[in-house]
């Protein structure tokens, strides 16, 4: 039985420490990269009838020897593996959807900081999650492999090819647009504004070079603090709006015209409402903890709005499932299923936003300040360890229950008088998380007290930042 950390094992993907940590020795290391490509390559075999993997990484320094690892993980078990290079994720998930009977492997650490690496897996368009990582790991601790001896090339022009594909995807109108490109120092700056530049749009490039050890800023755009010199680019420059990209380009925000940010389930909203008009009855996915504007304006535009769970790999499934082209959520994965693959491809999200305002006279800011606005907390962060935060949400959502009209496909939101008020366990960190939303800046109060006051017999909960909020609600 082969040793590997358990908890880097997590619901949407690999992520593990890469250096000694606090005396902890690095979790996410050659070998386990290595055993992770057998368990990879015989899941997908015996399970899914896959005959080709592609395997790419992004720019960070831990990630090459773990991408090699894994390359030899995979061959071990016979399948032909192709390195496609230093990539951005939806790269990946494009050689993926666009062969037949492949999978994809992509090494990254996203918008973590350089002690963390990664490793996400997708199958034909979509993604590995759930119950199949978990099958990944048990194959590992049982030493249960395929043997044999498959083959390895590599195709660098693959990206290339992802690019190309994704620039015929929009037409552009009569209005030029000039916007701020924030990488990151993420692989995102090399290949997007090309395709920009290409399509008639002026693009000022902050960051744009690569560099793993993302000496600006971490690549993150729905963090605030780390959007700060984006949102005075655009004002300096006079920028139509903002792209910032994440590590490993899979998400993307937006800042408006005049330098503030672009909630990204708003941004979701003028993108359905725009490909309504095109395809009238589609479904739009979207997540937990998306405002009730956005369901309200898919219907009022002649949509059919679907609530799901939280988490990439998640929301791709269930627009697989139900035929939706277009879906995305709060955390900035935005999903394009209209003419293409469905998967989180953080460049095409851009591109579609040019193309939308390339056909219009408003700003962005304009278009986002007709759509109905509510005031809402950002998501609250909590401390719940691991191994309760899902039995406080099962007890929390019961008690809700009492009460109110509860939403439970991922946790439990609460439907209020003119609002409602989430709770849900992060699968991603030792937390629980929550979110509010009402009519006055008044009655959010009110509901975060109503869930605080459910937190009561709870003390594993650090409540700072739910108190944090309410104060700030309450002023």
């Amino acid at each position: 039985m082969a040793d590997v950390p358990v908890s880097i094992f997590r619901k949407y993907d690999i992520r593990g420490t890469v250096e000694e940590v606090d005396g902890n020795p690095a979790q996410l290391t050659p070998r386990v990269a290595k055993l992770v490509g057998q368990a990879y390559g015989t899941y997908v075999q015996r399970e899914l009838g896959l005959t080709q993997v592609f395997v790419g990484g992004d720019n960070r320094h831990s990630t090459d020897p773990l991408k090699a690892a894994v390359i030899e993980g995979v061959a071990s078990t016979g399948l032909p593996v192709t390195d496609i290079g230093p990539v951005m994720t939806p790269t990946v998930y494009f050689a993926s959807a666009s062969h037949d009977n492949a999978g994809g492997i992509m090494v990254t650490g996203s918008h973590l900081t350089t002690r963390y690496n990664g490793i996400k897996m997708a199958y034909g368009k979509l993604a590995l999650a759930g119950e199949q990582i978990q099958a990944l790991l048990k194959l590992i601790q049982t030493d249960d492999f395929k043997s044999g001896a498959g083959t390895t090339a590599q195709d660098l022009d693959m990206v290339n090819r992802h690019m190309a594909t994704i620039q015929t995807k929009v037409n552009m109108g009569d209005r030029k647009l000039k916007v701020v490109v924030d990488a990151g120092n993420g692989l995102s700056g090399t290949y997007a504004p090309p395709v920009m530049e290409a399509l008639g749009v002026e693009v000022i490039c902050l960051f744009c070079e690569p560099d793993g050890t993302f000496p600006n800023h971490l690549p993150n755009p729905e963090d605030p603090d780390l959007t700060k010199d984006l949102e005075a680019a655009v004002v300096k420059h006079g920028a139509d709006f903002g792209i910032g990209f994440d590590g490993d380009a899979d998400r993307c925000g937006l800042i408006d015209d005049h330098g503030h940010h672009v909630a990204a389930d708003r941004l979701l909203a003028l993108l359905a409402r725009d490909l309504l008009t095109r395809l009238p009855g589609s479904s739009v996915v979207f997540d937990v903890k998306s405002s009730q504007v956005l369901p309200d304006l898919i219907r009022e535009s002649g949509g059919e709005p679907v609530m799901w769970m939280a988490g990439h790999s998640l929301m791709k499934a269930k627009m697989h499932e139900i035929g939706a082209p277009i879906g995305g959520e709060v955390s900035g994965h935005l999903f394009i299923g209209e003419d293409y693959y469905g998967f989180d491809d953080a460049p095409l999200v851009a591109l579609k936003t040019l193309e939308l305002f390339s056909k219009t006279d408003k700003s962005l800011s304009e278009a986002l300040a007709e759509l109905p606005s509510m005031p809402a907390t950002p998501e609250i962060i909590m401390s719940a360890p691991d191994d309760v935060k899902f039995k406080i949400i099962d007890a929390v959502r019961d008690k809700l229950q009492d009460d109110y009209e509860v939403v439970t496909v991922d946790g439990a939101r609460a439907i209020f008088e003119v609002g409602w008020g989430l709770v849900r366990a992060s699968n991603t960190q030792p937390a629980i998380t929550m979110r509010f939303e009402g009519r006055t800046r008044a009655l959010v109060a009110d509901y975060m007290r109503r869930f605080n006051d459910l937190l009561d017999d709870y003390p594993q909960v650090e409540r700072d930042e739910l108190l944090k909020q309410i104060k700030a609600f309450s002023e």
